[in-house]
């Protein structure tokens, strides 16, 4: 395994010590780690799958409102 050190402030570190008393402190850390990481790729892929959406938007063929309004009643029949 490997060791990271970096600074906190005191007082989260106090809390953090108090809430997790009697646990593995450095399993809570390596889980909340991962799952950092993982919300981090959730979000990357999310913001791609968005402009993938709005790309494909901007190629598609504009219409114009008597064109949408057209359509819409020939559905509505």
């Amino acid at each position: 395994m490997a060791t990271m050190n970096f600074s906190i402030p005191e007082d989260i570190k106090r809390v953090f010590n108090e809430t997790f008393r009697n646990r593995n402190k450095s399993a809570i850390i390596a889980d909340l780690m991962v799952r950092a990481v993982e919300e981090k790729e959730r979000r990357q892929r999310r913001s791609q799958a968005i402009e993938r959406l709005v790309e494909g938007r901007r190629k598609r063929p504009k219409t114009t409102d008597d064109q949408t309004r057209l359509v819409r009643k020939r559905l509505r029949r």
